[in-house]
């Protein structure tokens, strides 16, 4: 898994009909890269994520193929002080 930051949204005029409800968002991971994942949560900028990859990210929708790479699988709580 991956932790990373949600830095924005990312548009497409175009979709794939077989891409279930959600949004790609842009993350910024914990060592500075950069990546674009599906996010079937309703996530917000700035906020702290984690991020799957590769097979699990591909057949988490069930009864749908999927063109999903990246998947974001939880949102992180985080405390403030």
């Amino acid at each position: 898994m991956i932790k990373g930051r949600v830095k924005g949204k990312v548009w497409s005029s175009r979709h794939i009909d077989t891409l279930p409800a959600g949004a790609l968002l842009e993350i910024e991971t914990d060592d500075g890269g950069h990546l674009i994942a599906f996010d079937p949560l309703g996530c917000d900028d700035n906020e702290a994520v984690l991020v799957t990859q590769g097979s699990v990210a591909a057949t988490y929708f069930q009864g749908k193929t999927a063109p999903v790479d990246a998947l974001i699988i939880g949102s992180i709580d985080e405390i403030s002080k």
